[in-house]
Parts: C-alpha cells; sequence; structure tokens
C-alpha cells in the first residue's frame, strides 16, 4: 500500500510538470530524493518514462477532434488540415528522431544530475522572461495552427532536441520557447507541444519498454498502472487550467519558478554532494 501511495504522489508531480513548463525532470529528481519507490533499477528507469503515457492520453482525450485526421459525421472524410498538421509534427520530430533518440544513453550520463538540471532550469526560465519583455506588446503573426509553416515546424523540432539534451531544459518549456520566438501566439504554441508530445512521448516509452521488456513483478505493473492513472486524470485538470491561464496570461510567472527551483535544486544538491 506504500508503494501505492507513492505511485499515486508521483503521478500527481508528472502530471503537474508535463504540461506546465517547469521541467517534470527537476521535480522527478527532487521527489526521487525524499520518496523513493522500493523497486528495481531497471523498473525505475522504465517507470519514469512510460508513467507519460497517462499524460499524453489526456491530451489524447482533450484535443480529439483537433487531432483526429478524419470526419465520420455522414461518412468518412479526409480533414486535410489535420493532416497537414500531422505532416508538420513529423517534421518537428526529425531532430529529436536522427539524433536525441540514438544518443539518449549519452546525454543522461554526461547531463542527468542534479547541478546540471539546476542549471538548465534556470537558465530557461530566465529565456522565459527576457522573450515575453521581448514579445511585449507585440502582436503575434501566427494565431492558428494551420499557420505554423515546415520551416517553423523544424525550428520548434530542435528546441525540443535541446530538452532531450540537457534534463531540466523542459520539453514543452523550450518548444513554447522556440514558438514564441517565431512569432506564434502562446495558446498556438502550446497546442502545438501538446500534439508534438504525442509521438515524441510514445515512441520513447515503446523505446523503453522494447529494450527492458516486460519482466515486472505483479506489484510493478499496479505502481505502474496506478502511476499513469493519476498523471492522467491530473494532466487534464492542468491542461485545462494552462490553457485558460495564457489566454489572459504570460509565460513569465513560469520563469521566476523555474529559477527560485534551480537555485533550490542547486543548493540541494551542491550541499549534500
Amino acid at each position: 500500500m506504500t508503494e501505492i501511495l507513492k505511485a499515486v504522489l508521483f503521478g500527481i508531480v508528472q502530471g503537474i510538470t508535463e504540461w506546465l513548463p517547469i521541467s517534470s525532470t527537476g521535480h522527478m529528481i527532487l521527489l526521487n530524493e525524499f520518496v523513493i519507490l522500493d523497486v528495481s533499477p531497471e523498473f525505475w528507469e522504465a517507470f519514469l518514462v512510460m508513467i507519460q503515457f497517462g499524460s499524453i492520453l489526456a491530451v489524447v482525450l482533450l484535443f480529439w477532434n483537433k487531432i483526429f485526421p478524419f470526419d465520420l459525421k455522414g461518412g468518412p472524410v479526409i480533414k486535410k488540415e489535420t493532416f497537414s498538421l500531422w505532416f508538420k509534427i513529423a517534421v518537428a520530430c526529425i531532430p529529436a528522431i536522427l539524433v536525441g533518440m540514438p544518443l539518449d544513453d549519452v546525454f543522461n550520463e554526461l547531463f542527468y544530475n542534479g547541478p546540471c538540471v539546476a542549471i538548465a532550469l534556470a537558465v530557461f526560465g530566465v529565456l522565459f522572461i527576457l522573450v515575453e519583455n521581448r514579445n511585449r506588446n507585440k502582436q503575434p503573426r501566427i494565431t492558428d495552427l494551420s499557420q505554423i509553416t515546415y520551416q517553423m515546424a523544424l525550428v520548434i523540432g530542435i528546441w525540443q532536441l535541446i530538452a532531450a539534451i540537457f534534463p531540466g531544459t523542459s520539453r514543452s518549456g523550450a518548444t513554447i520557447i522556440g514558438a514564441l520566438l517565431l512569432g506564434i501566439s502562446r495558446t498556438v504554441a502550446a497546442e502545438f507541444t501538446f500534439f508534438l508530445a504525442i509521438p515524441v512521448m510514445f515512441g520513447a516509452s515503446l523505446l523503453k519498454l522494447l529494450k527492458l521488456g516486460l519482466a515486472f513483478s505483479s506489484m510493478e505493473w499496479m505502481i505502474l498502472l496506478v502511476g499513469m492513472t493519476v498523471a492522467f486524470g491530473v494532466s487534464v485538470i492542468v491542461i485545462r487550467f494552462l490553457m485558460g491561464y495564457i489566454k489572459k496570461h504570460d509565460f513569465k510567472v513560469f520563469g521566476w519558478y523555474r529559477i527560485v527551483l534551480g537555485i533550490v535544486v542547486l543548493a540541494y544538491f551542491g550541499f549534500f554532494a
């Protein structure tokens, strides 16, 4: 029962931090310092990746009408704009596929540690504040998903690669910053980031499952299922909150939060190193 309650806590943290641009990795590292699951190292490695599947299902549920490429009312009709969107998402995935996935273990070995995560948190926190100040009083050029070009999608994909290289950057944070710099509105930037997460996170979960296999205990499977279920429910709430929040506010509050968290992480690991 204790491990199940821990899984609930990890699911809550995952559901909140995956979609807010504040780095789920940074929070998971901190949480793992105080709440340790009694599982094998192999399962823990898989748990951190596969729990994201619950978060992805929340995106699919909330944005089904925007991401499903067929209109089934009155017979199946292809939605050309939706197909175009998925082609752009595919283009944005290219940097991660060519560089991020093959070198994932190398990047984790080099940068998956407290100090590096803390620095990434703070640096991208500063970037959020600078970008929002730069865009102050400017009207975004791109206010609809259909206006995103393939070149823009590729640039956003490169920002996503940066997040893959440096844990603590935040995948959503990096892609949103990249989109804002391109003149994309906050709402469209967030939506494209959510949709881009579907193939990236699903692919990462599948690769981790294929790499580690299915040889987990019944308790470990229960922990994973609980974590994913909680992450799904919390993600639904958080995504709805974020989409409502950014219609009236900018991202600077998340930038300041990242800076403070980065200092806390750096102080903690510096003190206990």
